[in-house]
C-alpha cells in the first residue's frame, strides 16, 4: 500500500516544516512494525518549495490470516485461498488506517511541541492513494471526500485491465485530494474514510471503535450528509454501535449550534432513575406474530409443535379464542418443565381441559394429531439433520394436514448483526442449518406446492434493508379444493396434470416410508 502527503512552502515557512508536524525527519528513512504488516516513512523530495512524505506499507498476508483466526468477524475477511490471494498487500484499507495511527499518532492528535502555530494552521496539502477501494464507486468518494474542505477531489476509475478496455473498470480509483486544511483534519478523514470506502475491516469492531470514530470525525463528523454511511461502515455495520455513534453524534451537532458542551445538553435523564425503554426480545415478538397469525386465519383447535418448555401453549391459554391447546416434543423433561410452568398440578377443572402435553417425535405419524385447526412449528425444523426434514414434512403436512401452519425459523443472513456472534456460527448449539430467505421461501413453497397448501411470508423482529429481519416465518393455508380432491380420491384430467399428481403421490409415497423407516 503507499501514500503520499505533499505540501508546498515559500522561505519564510518552508515546505519542510511537513517533518516536524509529522514528527519524521526529511532526512531519513524510518521503519515501523505493526501487528500485520511493516510501514517505512521516507521523502522522496525535500526542499523549501516542495516537500513530500510518502508512507509504503509492506503487509504480510500469512500473518493477517494467522492473526485474524479467532476473532470472529473481525478475523480476515475473505475465506480459504482467498484469506492467501486477496488485495490487502496493495489496495488501501483498514490496514493501511491503523498504520496512519500509528505512524503518525501525534500528527493526528495535531501535537508538534516545534511548531505548535504551524500545526493550528492550514496548509497546502496534495495527498495521493494510487490504489483505493471503493465500494460505491468514484461518486461516493467524490460524496465522501467532498464536503471536508477539498478544493479538488479527483477519483480516477482504475480500469480491469488497460489492455482490454471492454472488460470495464475495477472497484479500485486513483484518488487524488489538494486543498487547504489543517495536516491534523486531513489525516484524520483520511483514517476513517479509507476503511468506510473499503467496506471491510481486518479486525473485529469492539466498543471502543465508537470512541476512535469519534475522536477521529471530531469538527467534521456531526454535520457531515453522508453520517450515517460512514459510521455504519466504519463499524461494520454493528447496529447496536451504529446507534450509540449516531446518538452522540447528534448531542454533538446540537451543542455546536447551540455552543455549548455536550455535557450541557446530554442533561435530560436523571440518573437516580431509570427511565429508558427496554426493547423487545426477539421470543416474545415471534410468539405474538404467531399468536397473530393464528387469530387471524380463525384457529380455536392448535398444536404447537416442538412446545420445548410450553412459553407459546401459556401465551395461547391466555387468549379464550383458542380452546383446544396441545403441546408435543419428544423430550420428557421439556414437558416436565412446561407442566411446572403451566401449574398444570394447580389449574382450575375449565382451564385444564383446553389444554394437553403429549410426548411424540415430528418426524412419525400420529393419528393423535389429525383434525386440528392449526399447527406451529416455532423454531423446530432447524434442529432437524435435513435429510430427516421430509419425514417432518409429511407428518404434518401430509398426515395431520391441519388447516394451518406456521413455522418460523432463523434467517441467517441476519446473523451479521448479532454483535456477540462469530462469523460461521449457528445460533444455537443444536441447530443443524439455518437458512437463508431465499432457501427458506424455496423449502416453503415446494412444501405448498406439494401439499396443496398456500404460503405467505412475515417478517419477525426489525426489518434491516440489507440483511432481512431476524426470524422469516411462512404462514401455510390448505386448499379446500386440494383437500376436497385429496378425500374423495379423484384425480385431475389426463395429459400434464396426471402425471404430476402421480409424481405427488409418488413422492408422498416415499416420504411416508422414510417416515416409517426412521
Amino acid at each position: 500500500m503507499f501514500l503520499t502527503i505533499s505540501t508546498t512552502g515559500t522561505p519564510e515557512r518552508p515546505a519542510t516544516d511537513l517533518g516536524f508536524l509529522l514528527h519524521k525527519h526529511p532526512d531519513k528513512a524510518q521503519t515501523f512494525s505493526t501487528s500485520h504488516s511493516t510501514a517505512h516513512v521516507f521523502y522522496p523530495e525535500a526542499s523549501a518549495e516542495r516537500c513530500t512524505s510518502a508512507l509504503l506499507l509492506e503487509v504480510d498476508p500469512v500473518a493477517l490470516v494467522r492473526r485474524g483466526k479467532g476473532k470472529g468477524r473481525g478475523g480476515a475477511p475473505d475465506s480459504a485461498l482467498a484469506q492467501y490471494v486477496n488485495d490487502r498487500p496493495y489496495a488501501a484499507s483498514s490496514l493501511l488506517a491503523v498504520a496512519l495511527s500509528t505512524v503518525f499518532k501525534s500528527a493526528l492528535r495535531g501535537v508538534c511541541a516545534a511548531l505548535p502555530g504551524r500545526a493550528e494552521e492550514p496548509m497546502q496539502l496534495r495527498v495521493e492513494v494510487p490504489a483505493l477501494p471503493a465500494r460505491g464507486g468514484a461518486e461516493l468518494v467524490r460524496k465522501l471526500f467532498g464536503p471536508l474542505g477539498w478544493a479538488s477531489v479527483e477519483a480516477e476509475p482504475v480500469a480491469l485491465d488497460a489492455k482490454f478496455p471492454e472488460w470495464g473498470e475495477s472497484r479500485y480509483v486513483q484518488l487524488v485530494l489538494e486543498g487547504e486544511l489543517r495536516l491534523a483534519d486531513a489525516l484524520r478523514q483520511l483514517y476513517v474514510l479509507l476503511p468506510v470506502l473499503d467496506d471491510a475491516k481486518h479486525y473485529w469492531v469492539a466498543p471502543d471503535e465508537v470512541d476512535k470514530l469519534l475522536r477521529a470525525g471530531e469538527g467534521w463528523l456531526a454535520e457531515h450528509p453522508e453520517q450515517k454511511l460512514i459510521t455504519s461502515r466504519y463499524l461494520s455495520r454493528r447496529w447496536g454501535l451504529t446507534r450509540q455513534a449516531m446518538e452522540r453524534l447528534e448531542l454533538v451537532r446540537l451543542a455546536e449550534a447551540d455552543d455549548l458542551e455536550v455535557e450541557d445538553v446530554d442533561n435530560a435523564v436523571d440518573e437516580t432513575t431509570d427511565t429508558e425503554e427496554k426493547p423487545v426480545p426477539l421470543a416474545e415478538q415471534r410468539r405474538d406474530a404467531i399468536l397473530e397469525a393464528l387469530r387471524t386465519a380463525g384457529a380455536s383447535r392448535v398444536l404447537d409443535l416442538g412446545c420445548g418448555q410450553g412459553q407459546l401453549v401459556q401465551a395461547l391459554l391466555k387468549d379464550v379464542r383458542f380452546t383446544e391447546i396441545v403441546g408435543v416434543d419428544v423430550s420428557v423433561r421439556a414437558l416436565t418443565i412446561a407442566g411446572r410452568r403451566l401449574k398444570l398440578d394447580r389449574m382450575g377443572e375449565r382451564q385444564a381441559a383446553r389444554v394437553k402435553l403429549l410426548q411424540g417425535s415430528l418426524t412419525y405419524t400420529d393419528k393423535r394429531l389429525g383434525g386440528y385447526d392449526a399447527a406451529v412449528l416455532s423454531e423446530v425444523i432447524e434442529h432437524l439433520d435435513l435429510p430427516r426434514l421430509p419425514a417432518l414434512e409429511y407428518a404434518v403436512f401430509g398426515s395431520a394436514r391441519p388447516q394451518t401452519v406456521v413455522v418460523t425459523t432463523p434467517n441467517v443472513e441476519y446473523n451479521v448483526r448479532w454483535e456477540t456472534l462469530p462469523a460461521g456460527h449457528v445460533r444455537h448449539g443444536d441447530h443443524r442449518f439455518e437458512w437463508t430467505r431465499a432457501e427458506f421461501r424455496s423449502w416453503a413453497h415446494a412444501v405448498g406446492e406439494r401439499d396443496g397448501y398456500g404460503v405467505e411470508f412475515v417478517a419477525v423482529g426489525p426489518d434491516d434493508p440489507e440483511v432481512g429481519p431476524p426470524t422469516q416465518m411462512a404462514v401455510f393455508t390448505r386448499s379446500d379444493e386440494t383437500e376436497k380432491t385429496k378425500n374423495t380420491g379423484r384425480t385431475r384430467n389426463t395429459g400434464k396434470n396426471r402425471n404430476s399428481d402421480e409424481n405427488r403421490n409418488t413422492d408422498k409415497t416415499e416420504a411416508e416410508k422414510e417416515a416409517k423407516a426412521a
